[in-house]
């Protein structure tokens, strides 16, 4: 992420956007994982309240999508090759993330304690915002990083299942589910919110 006090350039603009899109799609998996594990309880507020933030979010995306393209900004020989560099380096952290959540699921499954597997992916997707935080230089990914391996590691000493009224839920899966869809849009409308800010400075 850029400073404040240097104004936005459209790569940081193009990033950002992903950045929204990606917290969007993401938050939305683990709410769907939390929908399902809470079996209905509380429905269908659970649903409609995922519906309106991740609509509220890819609206937010898509704004900053069409603000770059607005951007008259001349990228640089050297913006370009930052941004190849990065983009690079993201994809390995992302193709890391991925081959690590392949691996858990295998191992979980293969132990026969599959139950354990969204608390150790929602680890996996915490550790792999750290090197993120250094890449686009964002502290609050930090942040992102640790509640999602808090959340991992409290779960794993929940109750598998729980009643609550006459409704029996999977405790394990409704909170990580619930938990690491709002920590990831809590993320991404600080992305959103921050290079809103930065941009309102040169209007």
């Amino acid at each position: 992420m850029m400073s404040e006090f240097v104004k936005p350039s459209k790569s940081a603009v193009l990033g950002a956007a992903n950045g929204v899109m990606f917290m969007t799609f993401f938050g939305a998996l683990w709410a769907s994982i939390g929908i399902v594990g809470s079996h209905q309880l509380g429905a269908p507020w659970p649903l409609v309240l995922s519906a309106i933030v991740t609509i509220i979010l890819l609206s937010g995306a898509i704004s900053l999508f069409v603000k770059s393209r607005s951007m008259n900004h001349a990228v640089t020989p050297k913006e370009k090759e930052d941004t190849k560099r990065i983009n690079r380096k993201f994809g390995l952290i992302f193709g890391l993330e991925g081959v690590a959540i392949f691996l858990a699921s295998v191992i979980c499954n293969t132990l026969n304690h599959f139950e354990v597997f969204f608390p150790v992916m929602a680890m996996i997707v915490g550790i792999h915002f750290f090197p993120l935080a250094t890449l686009f230089r964002e502290k609050f990914y930090y942040g992102t990083g640790i509640v999602m391996c808090m959340l991992g590691i409290i779960s794993l000493f929940l109750p598998i299942n729980a009643t609550f009224g006459n409704v029996s839920i999977i405790m394990m899966s409704t909170i990580i589910g619930f938990g690491s869809a709002v920590t990831l849009w809590v993320t991404g409308l600080r992305i959103w919110g921050t290079l809103l800010k930065q941009l309102k400075q040169y209007e």
